[in-house]
């Protein structure tokens, strides 16, 4: 297929197969732009920025950069800061699935709450050398600001299920599961349990209409999301990432 796009399965029941020329002419506005969630592979090369993005250069280049961190539930109430190579070597393990998104234990005790992780909170102006090497994908919807949001976490880590404008997420190290309902469809969920939890306690007991779409994003591939589309996220490895929001 040129450009070697293919699109993948997000559900059994919805499956997505288009040229990659139809998919270029979508770009301005087409049938995936404000309607559907689709999966992208080999649109650009992110070679040059996957090797900067290694453990070893990461912290050779920005060990002693401060970052922010945010608390993974629906609004981020919490945010704190400490040195990225702090972070790495301290905070970069796997997510009790016991851990709340937001709780006493974060108000008491914040530096060692394994609910914490960095992503969306990017200083540009440092992390400059590092994010002009990175090549988003081809797209755009007219009337919008590309803005770009870095992030590395541990797994187990994620994003309850919210919702914004459209846009991109790269995976470019680890793998990114993704729960994703339309815009009409509110999930059922708790806003300060992890997705980890929610995975756990909720997920089991829906009924299989009222289970999301799914997908995991593998080191590569970029998932792209619609408008106002409600979703989740969990990080399945250590992942690297960056997500294109046009806004």
């Amino acid at each position: 297929m040129a450009l070697g796009v293919r699109l993948l399965l997000l559900l059994a029941l919805w499956t997505l197969v288009i040229p990659a020329r139809s998919l270029r002419e979508a770009s301005d506005g087409g049938c995936y732009a404000f309607s559907r969630p689709v999966i992208l592979q080999g649109l650009t090369d992110n070679s040059r920025f996957r090797d900067l993005c290694s453990r070893q250069r990461l912290l050779a280049l920005f060990g002693d950069s401060v970052v922010r961190l945010s608390t993974a539930n629906t609004y981020s109430y919490q945010k704190v800061d400490l040195p990225f190579q702090e972070y790495v070597e301290q905070m970069l393990h796997p997510q009790d699935p016991f851990s709340m998104g937001n709780d006493s234990c974060i108000l008491l005790c914040v530096l060692l709450s394994d609910t914490l992780y960095f992503f969306g909170d990017n200083n540009f102006t440092e992390w400059a050398s590092l994010f002009r090497h990175y090549s988003p994908p081809p797209f755009s919807l007219l009337g919008t600001i590309p803005a770009y949001s870095f992030g590395i976490a541990g797994a187990g880590s994620g994003v309850p299920f919210h919702w914004h404008g459209p846009g991109f997420s790269e995976v470019i190290y680890g793998r990114k599961r993704w729960f994703l309902y339309p815009p009409a469809k509110t999930p059922e969920f708790h806003p300060n349990k992890t997705t980890l939890a929610w995975l756990r306690d909720t997920y089991p007991a829906l009924a299989l209409s009222a289970r999301p779409l799914e997908c995991t994003i593998h080191a590569g591939e970029v998932l792209y999301f619609p408008d106002r589309w409600w979703h989740a996220t969990l990080n399945l490895d250590t992942s690297v990432f960056m997500s294109t929001f046009l806004s």
